[in-house]
């Protein structure tokens, strides 16, 4: 592993062990030619995968870029880092399980969407103005009352199976 602060192209583990739900390894790395400490993350990837975009644009998936995108949504949010790193671990998983090598935006968002309604609603709401591209306070309007209708059913759910 090279060095970030040095560039050395050799570098010590001094310590390793499972982090994010042990779906990754957490490595602590010293390079031995400035003294330099760094820590890196190895994580079990099934594919490459590509994010076909608008306009026909592709580039490739980035985990970090996901993870990201919540982490503005949940700004000021009571949510942990290690909550979001799970949720995005999940999306990861659905996304290579299905097989596909190039991923629609759509399929993203939507997953993000679904996940962050579970995780926090204002999150969930952030997000959702930027990924449905909200333009007027219509759009917000209508969105929560979207958004009420499910809650409500959700609750009326719940009551009936209690």
């Amino acid at each position: 592993m090279r060095c970030p602060f040095c560039d050395s192209q050799e570098t010590q583990v001094k310590d390793s062990r499972p982090a994010e739900d042990n779906s990754a390894i957490r490595r602590r790395r010293i390079c031995p030619e400035c003294g330099g400490r760094f820590t890196t993350f190895e994580r079990i990837q099934l594919r490459e995968m590509t994010v076909f975009k608008a306009g026909n644009r592709r580039q490739p998936f980035d985990r970090d870029k996901l993870i990201k995108s919540m982490q503005i949504a949940l700004r000021k949010r009571p949510v942990e880092l290690e909550e979001i790193e799970k949720v995005a671990n999940s999306i990861v998983r659905q996304l290579e399980s299905a097989g596909d090598a190039e991923i629609n935006t759509d399929l993203i968002g939507s997953l993000v969407m679904k996940a962050l309604a579970r995780l926090d609603a204002i999150g969930y709401i952030r997000y959702a103005s930027v990924y449905k591209d909200f333009r007027k306070p219509e759009d917000f309007n209508f969105f929560l009352e979207e958004l009420q209708d499910i809650h409500l059913a959700q609750k009326d759910k719940k009551e009936k199976e209690d």
